[in-house]
């Protein structure tokens, strides 16, 4: 991750992120990674002193320009320390995943702090079975999900005892905070070269027609797609009011070779898969509330990820999305899966991800003064009844200061009228499956858990599938369990000493 792939200006799909971020609703995205035996925190932070030059993003911090004059610039943080970036709990016994789930969401609750890199991992020890766990939260602004995959392969380690990381070629030497008035210069320069660049493009695409009329054709095709979902909104799920800054997460996990198995006897995709599960859990939700869920469909913001071969190691944000509306009625796991396939076969044909990414692009060029004023009202309300990610893992093991990981379940962020947001990624031979959510909108998300975990057992019996020598979902594995099953958590964690 060299820096000289970073880009130290933020593109307009990163700034948003700054932009549209609110108290109540922070947007940062991170992940629990549990592993086994105990971790202290000043392992963990031995280990990452001694890579910090492989992400030099982990040291700048986000400067804002007065008058948002351009998108916020990368700097260099004079300040940085380890420790204000890795923190240390201490679960109250017996350290149930109870407990950790209670911790994780207040730990991921509140914003990151703006005047230092925009990350952070709390080292969580005291769990049963002498297992450690890490909340980790870093600044949407700074990674996607897949970007974020690309970190956590740089923090992580592939073997139990590797080779120490070859030290820098020369110390670090931050470069200082520019002052203000010096950023705001930057800026305004910046920003001006943004437009001499965008009106050569015009001019040379002037004098090619035919460059032109497929320009002009892409947009009225994007516009096409856009149009009829902004000016028709989806049922309103009872999840779908204005979030609180409370946050509540539940999780379970599968085997990703079973997925798979699903996936060569019924056709379609593991996303597929894995949209067909969310319908039926969403759908046993609402009935579950009193909504009457007949010939009704959710509409899920999926991002879609965008990033060429030569973007990897760039960080920040590269994706589109698309919007399938997903059935939530009751009908057998085939027919829900089926159901699934072809509306993403048809998302796909119509091309909905390449015309999002198109009207993204437009928007690169517009002034940074206008997505800062367009932000300031916050995620608009109405759109979407919730987003789930998918983001593709290792599927091999990982290491962190010798210690195995064990699982890793990711965590989004919520904004606007989305009380729940759903998190998925493959690690090792587990998929995992964690719903972030606000109490206030939906007081269990242990109860979806556990209809997703019932609804991708019936998809796999549906299939065929036999069970692998893995264990049963929604468990705690025997190599992971301590002392008997969980109990609900009655403690909040309280400072390491």
């Amino acid at each position: 991750m060299a820096a000289s792939r970073l880009s130290r200006r933020m593109s307009a799909e990163d700034a948003w992120f700054l932009y549209f971020e609110k108290p109540h609703a922070p947007l940062h995205i991170g992940s629990v990674a549990i592993f086994e035996d105990d971790i202290p925190a000043d392992d963990l932070r031995a280990s990452m002193s001694a890579r910090m030059h492989l992400i030099p993003r982990y040291r700048q911090r986000a400067i804002v320009p007065a008058l948002y004059a351009a998108h916020p610039a990368w700097e260099d943080d004079p300040d940085f320390h380890i420790d204000r970036h890795v923190h240390e709990v201490r679960l109250p016994e017996p350290g149930t995943e109870a407990q950790l789930r209670a911790a994780a969401a207040t730990i991921f609750a509140p914003m990151l702090p703006r005047d230092r890199p925009l990350w952070d991992i709390t080292v969580v020890r005291g769990l049963e079975g002498g297992r450690t766990a890490y909340v980790s939260r870093v600044h949407h602004c700074l990674v996607d999900g897949v970007s974020g995959i690309e970190l956590l392969l740089a923090v992580l380690d592939l073997v139990p005892n590797p080779e120490p990381s070859k030290p820098p070629d020369e110390a670090w030497d931050p470069r200082r905070l520019p002052g203000a008035l010096e950023a705001w210069a930057e800026a305004m320069f910046d920003q001006w070269m943004q437009g001499m660049r965008a009106w050569t493009r015009w001019q040379q695409d002037a004098l090619d027609a035919r460059a032109q009329m497929r320009r002009a054709a892409g947009l009225a095709r994007a516009l096409e797609i856009a149009m009829p979902l902004a000016l028709r909104q989806p049922h309103r799920a009872p999840w779908n009011k204005p979030i609180s800054g409370e946050r509540a997460v539940a999780w379970t996990d599968m085997s990703f070779r079973e997925v798979r198995g699903i996936r060569s006897a019924l056709g379609g995709t593991v996303n597929d898969v894995m949209l067909a599960v969310l319908g039926g859990a969403l759908g046993r939700e609402l009935r579950e509330q009193g909504v009457a869920t007949e010939d009704l469909t959710l509409r899920v913001q999926i991002p879609v990820n965008v990033r060429s071969e030569d973007e990897k190691g760039a960080l920040g944000n590269r994706v589109s999305m698309m919007l399938p509306e997903i059935p939530v009625w009751p009908m057998t796991p085939e027919e829900r899966l089926r159901a699934v396939r072809e509306e993403m076969e048809r998302l796909k044909a119509d091309a909905q991800a390449s015309a999002f990414e198109q009207l993204l692009e437009l928007s690169e060029n517009l002034p940074a003064a206008w997505h800062a004023l367009a932000g300031m009202g916050g995620v608009p309300q109405g759109a979407l009844n919730l987003v789930c990610t998918n983001v593709p893992g290792p599927l091999i093991p990982l290491y962190s200061v010798g210690r195995r990981m064990l699982a890793h379940y990711p965590l989004v962020p919520l904004a606007g009228d989305l009380g729940i947001g759903i998190g998925i990624t493959s690690f090792d031979q587990g998929l995992y499956f964690a719903v972030m959510c606000d109490p206030r909108a939906l007081p269990d998300p242990g109860r979806v858990a556990g209809f997703v975990a019932n609804e991708f057992r019936a998809l796999r019996a549906a299939a065929g599938v036999q069970q692998t020598d893995l264990p049963e979902i929604g468990s705690v594995p025997p190599h992971l369990r301590a002392n008997g099953s969980a109990s609900p958590a009655t403690q909040a964690a309280t400072p390491a000493a």
